[in-house]
């Protein structure tokens, strides 16, 4: 055999690993632990990132081969970064470590052992798009049954069949813990599930949840495939452990089942993502499943000002069922946490967007370093309407404003048409939430809704019409016919929260409980709504009017230039807590900090929901480095019955407890 000699072009670097230089005493030790269980509890702002990055970076300068690493990480992003960082620490090209996201590991993996497992060698991976496409045609399949019950749509059916997977738990049981509405319909949901698991092999197609499905089977029931890899794997490291759900945890173990060195970091108090499957168990029992398990906890926190950590070490310690730590500040003394007692969401929205303004404008904050976070994105929906009235601009993190979200448009469209029943986009939005209704129907509804164009015909009058009914295949019918009925009902006369709830007591409450995986969230916001619209006290047209133009303006606004910040980025951020998690800015303000909003009643049914709702205002109170604003309106004024007094969260009204507040109290004066 002949040899070639490859030249590289690329220039010899060094290493600039410098554990006493860059690490604290705690860091130190946890990256260089010979080896063996590991976990790191990492609070927040203590460096996590940079302690499980040096312990790669450690191993491979002990003569650890950086092929025999498995790293674990939640995102891509964040797996590049690391690696690109490993790189420089080490001097070693590592494109081929075993470095990505838990869906890029078991793909790699699969990809070499695919016939053990009877899948397609060169399958596919379906997107969301393309399973949800996937799912609506065996959801089809069921034919007339789907006209005597109203089935989950197929996003929701394929929810509930991801949560399964990952929780590793029957039907039954996701549908009372995710989808209780749907209980009853466990026997159709099952079939439709087996048929699209069979169409999914049939095409040769994988979806996300079946890489490790499929990785967790390769490691479990193949040995002759399982033991090399496992053998491979000398060390796995895990990042962000406490959001793994189960079927990751089980995959975890099993990777480090032949050698036993696994090093999992993440912080217990930072667990809220159990929506989303993420296993609690997995990082709270850890020493229980790896006997012998060196526990190492950061406590040195890099972010935020000691006052802003008392509280928030105030706020975790009643917490249960935890690991205990203290989160120590390396930045000197600063401002104190304020509490605002505020009259109502609409004193709030003033106060945050004029103390906004301040720090930005006479203490120099850009807005960028400023954030409001929230439970729940109604909870920002005032807030919005009054930074657009101030012209602050501002951006909603991995999300959509409140009122471009799609649930909120399909509601306010039936409020377009009664102002302007020829809006072909309202229209168009309106009838495709409604069962029996396709393409062609409501073509034929909108070609009758233009036939008399210097007379427009009022919604109610369109759907009634013979000539319209006729054209109109029978599945359609019933339909048309209820539909008929609501327009019928949405009188200019009446209230705009009174209309409001009459779409969605009439048909949306049904629609969006069956369209949408979090169909409750967004039947919540929809009440939201409705109690906002009650401040517009006067109906008629002019009112309907004034109400829709002043929504319509809030994503106008949007593409607009920035007016109160220096550059084009220059926008402050609104963001549920779950959003922000990892983040941080300079003045963090938290709204609706009263029970029954945070937390939230669902969340207090049991003390392990309760404990994680705890844990997410630990998270947002966590996200401030200067300063950090608590909001607690205080009064409530539902579409129906009378004004409700609010009381403050117990979350916050606990900080107290020894005798010592943790925060400053203002008092608000209108002028």
């Amino acid at each position: 055999m002949s040899r070639y000699l490859l030249k590289s072009t690329r220039a010899p670097r060094r290493s600039t690993l410098d554990l006493e230089r860059d690490l604290n005493t705690t860091q130190r030790d946890a990256v260089a632990w010979a080896g063996g269980p590991l976990l790191i509890i990492a609070g927040a702002g203590s460096g996590k990132t940079r302690t499980l990055t040096y312990r790669a970076a450690h191993l491979i300068e002990r003569g650890v081969d950086p092929q025999r690493i498995l790293l674990c990480t939640f995102t891509n992003r964040a797996a590049r970064e690391m690696v690109e960082r490993l790189e420089g620490l080490t001097g070693i090209d590592l494109h081929r470590m075993w470095a990505g996201t838990f869906h890029h590991v078991a793909n790699k993996a699969l990809r070499r052992h695919a016939q053990l497992l009877d899948i397609d060698e060169g399958y596919s991976i379906l997107d969301q798009e393309d399973a949800r496409e996937l799912m609506a045609s065996c959801l089809a399949e069921e034919g007339a049954e789907l006209k005597r019950r109203r089935y989950p749509q197929a996003r929701v059916l394929l929810h509930i069949t991801s949560l399964g997977i990952n929780r590793r738990a029957s039907l039954t049981e996701t549908l009372v813990q995710a989808a209780p509405r749907f209980l009853g319909l466990e026997e159709a949901i099952g079939r439709i599930i087996e048929r699209y698991a069979a169409r999914k092999h049939q095409l040769g197609l994988v979806d996300y949840d079946d890489l490790l499905l499929h990785f967790r089977a390769l490691l479990r029931d193949h040995p002759a495939a399982a033991e090399p890899l496992k053998e491979r794997f000398q060390h796995v490291l895990v990042d962000e452990y406490q959001d793994t759900n189960k079927l990751q945890g089980e995959i975890v173990d099993l990777c480090a089942q032949t050698h036993g060195n696994l090093t999992v970091v993440g912080d217990d108090a930072q667990s809220i993502y159990s929506f989303r499957g993420a296993h609690y168990e997995n990082i709270i029992a850890f020493p229980e499943r790896h006997p012998g398990t060196q526990v190492f906890k950061l406590e040195r926190n890099y972010r935020s000002v000691p006052e802003i950590l008392n509280l928030a070490n105030k706020s975790i310690r009643n917490n249960q069922r935890q690991f205990p730590k203290v989160l120590e500040a390396t930045r000197g003394a600063g401002m104190q946490p304020v509490l605002l007692p505020l009259f109502d969401v609409y004193q709030q929205a003033d106060f945050v967007a004029q103390r906004v303004l301040e720090l930005h404008q006479q203490e120099d904050v850009p807005l960028r370093h400023i954030a409001v976070l929230y439970r729940a994105h109604s909870h920002s929906m005032e807030l919005q309407l009054e930074l657009t009235r101030r012209e602050i601009p501002f951006r909603v993190r991995s999300g959509l404003r409140f009122f471009e979200q799609a649930h909120i448009k399909d509601v306010l469209s039936y409020l377009r048409l009664v102002h302007n029943p020829v809006d072909p986009l309202a229209w168009q939005r309106v009838l495709r939430t409604w069962s029996g209704v396709g393409r062609r129907s409501a073509e034929h509804v909108m070609e009758r809704t233009l036939s008399v164009p210097h007379k427009p015909l009022r919604p109610a009058e369109v759907l009634n019409d013979a000539d319209l009914r006729a054209r109109l295949p029978k599945s359609a019918h019933a339909a048309i016919k209820r539909l008929a009925g609501l327009f019928a009902a949405l009188d200019p006369a009446l209230s705009l929260s009174e209309m409001v709830r009459q779409v969605l007591d009439a048909h949306y409450r049904d629609y969006a409980l069956s369209a949408f995986p979090n169909g409750e969230t967004r039947v919540d916001d929809l009440e939201q709504l409705a109690d906002y619209a009650r401040q517009y006290s006067s109906t008629g047209e002019d009112t309907l009017e004034r109400f829709l133009s002043e929504i319509a303006l809030v994503a106008g606004f949007g593409a607009e230039a920035p007016k109160a910040g220096e550059h084009a980025d220059d926008c402050l951020t609104l963001s549920t807590i779950h959003q922000a998690k990892g983040l941080e800015w300079r003045a963090v303000f938290i709204l609706a900090l009263a029970d029954t909003l945070f937390p939230q009643p669902m969340a207090t049914r049991s003390n392990a929901e309760l404990e994680e709702e705890r844990r997410l205002f630990y998270v947002a109170a966590t996200r401030a480095k200067d300063q950090l604003y608590l909001c607690h309106p205080r009064f409530e004024e539902p579409s129906k019955g009378p004004r409700k007094l609010l009381r403050l969260s117990r979350f916050v009204d606990e900080l107290g407890d020894d005798g010592v507040v943790p925060y400053d109290r203002w008092e608000i004066v209108e002028s």
